[in-house]
């Protein structure tokens, strides 16, 4: 068997995605650092700027999975990635004229989200398309571990483009990074078989979505658990490069090693996660992974400037390291369990719940460290992601999750004896 780093489109695919996932991480700490350190933006102000890329998931969310569903997916994502490279290619243009303002790189933030909403439902519909039911699990171990591994260069990559020409710079890294991936996805062969859809209305369709996450047990929970702890995590990233900037007084270089340094969790998660479910079950494994990070957030706000800052790594890595092999679980079952011809629709009602959290969170944790202080917000966010644990109760009792087959009920796998 080839596997798949023998297999030329998922190449391609790990190839434009590791890339843009690259310049995205480097933009998601370029673009605070503008705001913080270009146009000396407040507190609440910076949180505003993470809540308005993850408003689109509120606002076009829902017809956003059942236009995907009816297209074929890989022009849908040639068009996001080209939309996004000109959107973020356009701020380091109007920073260079003198003309740069907070508006502006809301706007740029609002558009990129938008295109991100589209690109996320059709890249997760494509990916079986690419490989095999058997290779799903390594295919997103690999692709998540590529995503955790920008996170360790992103940040850091960020803090030296920023010390050595202005954070701008890495927003038009963010640009190139597209334009790369634009590249890679043209050049996959595969084309996948789009289900025709019935001639019904959006709205119909938009509820068939909506009922079967609603009447899924499994999927109910994941999603109220993914939109509490999106809460919590969101409010908490949202203001950590406020935290370690004004607060512990780290400079941009710092605050970029500083990241990539508790990114480094991520790719080990990635690593473990396959293992983790082979050795425990999948369902198990996640719990796990969910269980383990909630508390190593608490070393969060114990941190301090200089060797402090330790804690604050620490904390950084055990969240991303649960989080991840958590991610890379439950994405694998989500592909395997949902039917492929509602997938898009499915994945935006529980994203519209799950991920329109984020916008909240972004909004309250700018507004609270405004009012109640930066490390108190961030104790507030700790306590509440592991107060959201309960929310996972239906899978305490599995080993691994529940299997669906095309037109079939779900069915639960048995218990070891």
């Amino acid at each position: 068997m080839k596997g798949l780093w023998g297999n030329r489109d998922f190449r391609l695919l790990w190839t434009g995605e590791t890339t843009s996932m690259l310049g995205s991480m480097v933009a998601s700490t370029a673009l605070p650092l503008v705001a913080v350190l270009t146009l000396q933006a407040s507190t609440f102000q910076v949180g505003v700027l993470t809540a308005v890329a993850w408003l689109p998931w509120l606002v076009v969310g829902l017809p956003a999975g059942a236009w995907v569903d009816r297209l074929p997916k890989r022009p849908v994502m040639l068009v996001c990635n080209t939309v996004s490279m000109a959107v973020f290619g356009s701020v380091p243009a109007v920073a260079a004229f003198g003309v740069l303002t907070m508006p502006y790189l809301l706007g740029a933030a609002l558009l990129g989200g938008t295109a991100k909403v589209f690109f996320s439902l059709a890249y997760r519909a494509y990916l079986p398309a690419l490989v095999g039911q058997d290779e799903l699990l390594g295919a997103n171990a690999k692709i998540q571990g590529s995503e955790s591994a920008t996170q360790v260069a992103g940040p850091g990559l960020a803090g030296l483009l920023a010390q050595a020409f202005g954070p701008v710079s890495g927003i038009l890294a963010d640009a190139v990074s597209f334009g790369i991936s634009v590249l890679c996805v043209r050049a996959i062969r595969v084309r996948e078989t789009v289900v025709p859809l019935e001639r019904t209305p959006l709205r119909s369709q938009i509820a068939e979505g909506l009922r079967f996450v609603a009447g899924d047990r499994y999927l109910r929970s994941m999603m109220a658990f993914a939109a509490a702890s999106n809460l919590a995590l969101t409010g908490y990233t949202s203001i950590q490069i406020v935290f370690l900037s004004r607060t512990l007084g780290a400079g941009p270089g710092l605050v970029g090693l500083v990241l990539a340094s508790a990114a480094t969790g991520g790719v080990l998660g990635a690593m473990l996660a396959a293992r983790l479910g082979a050795r425990f079950g999948a369902a198990r494994a996640f719990l796990l992974c969910e269980a383990f990070a909630a508390p190593m957030m608490l070393l969060g706000p114990l941190a301090g400037p200089g060797a402090g800052l330790v804690l604050f790594v620490l904390a950084d890595f055990g969240v991303c390291a649960g989080v991840v092999a958590s991610n890379v679980l439950t994405a694998t079952f989500r592909q395997r369990y949902c039917p492929p011809e509602l997938f898009g629709r499915i994945t935006s009602s529980a994203s519209l719940v799950a991920y329109g959290t984020i916008p909240l969170a972004g909004v309250l944790g700018g507004a609270l460290g405004e009012a109640i202080g930066v490390r108190e917000t961030l104790w507030v966010a700790a306590v509440l992601l592991i107060a959201a644990l309960p929310l996972l109760a239906p899978y305490r009792k599995l080993r691994d999750f529940p299997v669906r087959a095309a037109g079939r009920p779900p069915r639960r796998q048995p218990l070891p004896l």
